[in-house]
């Protein structure tokens, strides 16, 4: 008996794939295609400044970022030490995880269709990016997960959240993450 296994593609591929390709290319008369810009990966990165005191906090981090993405953290070390916060070089700070492919676009929509609207008091994320199209968010508690069961939270932990693109601008930057449903507030309420 033979099995046979279906790759299926993340619903936010799809998307990508069938509405934004075509609609940044006309938007932009882009001549190619290949010239629209893409999400090549989603950087989060827990620091954890008080693991310095609790080692716990480290563990917790680890734990819930690997629930959160789907794949294990790096632990991330200090580079140098500094006496006022009682740091030594090598101690572990923080953990991060880069996230590509399937797993990229499963967590982008993830965080796109159920983390962000159970953000308390939202009116929409701000629109600056960093001049190459990239985009970086905070988010201040993980609670916001639904993989993360807030009786078993030990330590409120917030993250930040890298998307990085092939845009090289941030009109490009801004119309691609746009097209994907980032929630960006809008360009008139933030001028007032």
């Amino acid at each position: 008996m033979t099995t046979t296994t279906t790759k299926t593609t993340p619903r936010m591929l799809a998307h990508y794939r069938d509405k934004v390709v075509p609609a940044l290319t006309k938007d932009f008369g882009l001549a190619n295609p290949m010239m629209v810009p893409r999400l090549t990966k989603i950087v989060i990165n827990m620091g954890v400044g008080q693991a310095v005191q609790n080692k716990n906090r480290i563990e917790a981090a680890n734990k819930e970022l690997t629930a959160i993405a789907g794949q294990r953290p790096l632990i991330r070390k200090a580079r140098q030490s500094v006496a006022t916060f009682k740091l030594r070089q090598g101690y572990p700070i923080g953990v991060a995880v880069t996230l590509r492919g399937p797993r990229m676009w499963e967590f982008f929509d993830r965080l796109v269709s159920v983390a962000i609207p159970r953000i308390r008091d939202f009116r929409g994320l701000p629109n600056k990016l960093d001049g190459r199209g990239n985009y970086t968010m905070g988010l201040s508690e993980q609670s916001v997960f639904p993989e993360i069961q807030l009786d078993k939270v030990e330590f409120v932990q917030g993250m930040d959240i890298t998307f990085v693109t092939t845009a090289g601008t941030d009109q490009l930057g801004l119309a691609l993450l746009t097209h994907l449903g980032m929630p960006f507030r809008n360009q008139a309420s933030t001028r007032n």
